[in-house]
């Protein structure tokens, strides 16, 4: 279990960013349970900047609660999401796309890998970034460098595996995602929230369940309204998904788990309530 943020300069945060554009993720985001600002960073992609009560308040480790969203978020949508976290011990990315396993991997706070080069492979094949030197990039972020894990004049911990992090965001600016500023790993997560609610076009997410007209939103056709056969199948597959999660989650006491399984089973209920609905 990673460290929480119990002492000064230990900072404990994370983002996710997720390959869509800010009104697709507002239409589902709110289903998380946990309202956050949503900004645009890049082309095509959006961050959403969690506030973090679920590790502040609730004791769970920022790695499994940024997991399990970016889980949810991903099968509920037809893009993948990338959550950046990091903490006093250690920094890493968890890469969900569908209903497939997700990918991950971690530096130890002085910037030491301690992931499987394999996880940078799947990584950017699924984020289609260039088999050459998209992973060449990658690949020497899992390797031992003193110059890379080491940041002259500064003794913060973390500090290493934030530059790994930082290092990350540099290969996949050539896959789109612009970070504003102020928006920086290794910063905690009220800093984080402050930044991303002044910037132009920042909105907060909130409950979903009102129909598209009400909000503006242009929805994509697997949103639940649309109650197409697509939506239909994807609302039972969530379902099917979600029940065994929110169950296991329980089990762990998980509050990030049990909320990725309790967000699927409600979407898939939606979609499957509307989809039989349309039919009557």
């Amino acid at each position: 279990m990673s460290t929480q943020e119990s002492a000064p300069g230990h900072a404990v945060g994370a983002l996710l960013l997720c390959r869509a554009e800010p009104d697709s993720v507002a239409a589902v985001a709110g289903l998380l349970g946990e309202p956050m600002p949503l900004i645009r960073a890049g082309a095509q992609w959006s961050a959403l900047v969690p506030e973090g009560r679920p590790w502040r308040d609730g004791g769970e480790p920022v790695d499994r609660v940024v997991t399990g969203w970016a889980a949810a978020l991903a099968v509920g949508a037809p893009w993948p999401v990338l959550a950046l976290w990091w903490d006093a011990d250690r920094a890493g990315y968890t890469l969900a796309s569908g209903f497939r396993r997700p990918v991950g991997y971690v530096w130890l706070a002085n910037g030491t890998p301690a992931g499987e080069d394999e996880a940078m492979r799947t990584f950017a094949a699924r984020l289609g970034l260039d088999p050459v030197l998209d992973v060449q990039s990658l690949e020497r972020l899992t390797r031992a460098d003193p110059d890379a894990d080491r940041e002259p004049g500064t003794v913060r911990p973390g500090a290493g595996a934030r530059a790994r992090l930082r290092g990350l965001l540099a290969v996949l600016t050539r896959a789109g995602i612009t970070l504003p500023a102020g928006l920086d790993p290794g910063e905690g997560a009220d800093r984080l929230g402050a930044a991303a609610r002044a910037l132009p076009g920042a909105r907060r997410t909130g409950p979903v369940g009102r129909r598209p007209a009400a909000d503006g939103y242009r929805l994509a056709a697997w949103m639940p309204w649309t109650g197409g056969p697509g939506a239909r199948a994807l609302a039972l597959a969530q379902m099917a998904t979600g029940l065994p999660l929110t169950v296991w989650g329980l089990r762990r006491r998980s509050g990030g788990w049990t909320a990725a399984g309790a967000l699927l089973v409600g979407h898939g209920a939606l979609g499957a309530a509307y989809g039989l609905s349309r039919r009557t």
